[in-house]
C-alpha cells in the first residue's frame, strides 16, 4: 500500500496500477477508481518572479528580462499575465538600463548632472548590479 488518499473517495488503500504517459498510475481498493498524481513540474523561487516583474516594471521587454535572469522569456509573460502588471508606453521610452560593477556605480554616482532629474533601480547580478535609469519628470507627469 502507498501512502495517498483516493481523490474520489479519500480511502487510503492504495496500490500502484501501471504507467500512463510516465506518470504513475494508481487505483484504489475501495472504490476501483484509476488516478494519476498530479505533475509538480519546476518551481523557481519567488526571487526570480519579484525581480522580473521588478524590471518588468521599470520598462525591460521580456527578452532583455530573459537575457538578465536566465528565465525563459515566455515564463515572464506568464508572471507578468498572472499579476496583471502594466507599464505605460511613454514611461518605458525614457528607460535606460546598464550593468555595472560597483566602482562604476560609484563614480556615475559622483556626477550631479547623472543623477538631477532622474529616478535610479539598482540590484545585485552577482558580482555586478544592475542599474536602471528614468528621467523623473516622464513618470511624474503620468
Amino acid at each position: 500500500m502507498i501512502g495517498k488518499e483516493c481523490p474520489k473517495c479519500k480511502g487510503n488503500k492504495i496500490i500502484k496500477s501501471g504507467k500512463v504517459k510516465d506518470r504513475q498510475r494508481f487505483l484504489c481498493k475501495e472504490c476501483s477508481y484509476h488516478f494519476t498524481v498530479n505533475k509538480l513540474g519546476k518551481r523557481l523561487d519567488d526571487y526570480y518572479v519579484i525581480k522580473a516583474l521588478q524590471l518588468y516594471l521599470q520598462g525591460l521587454g521580456y527578452r532583455e528580462i530573459e537575457r538578465i535572469l536566465g528565465i525563459s522569456h515566455v515564463t515572464v509573460m506568464k508572471w507578468v499575465k498572472q499579476f496583471f502588471k502594466k507599464v505605460p508606453e511613454r514611461c518605458r521610452s525614457s528607460m535606460e538600463c546598464r550593468i555595472l560593477n560597483v566602482e562604476e556605480v560609484c563614480r556615475f554616482m559622483q556626477n550631479r548632472e547623472n543623477i538631477h532629474n532622474h529616478g535610479f533601480l539598482l540590484t545585485h547580478l552577482g558580482s555586478k548590479m544592475l542599474m536602471i535609469q528614468w528621467d523623473a519628470q516622464v513618470a511624474v507627469e503620468q
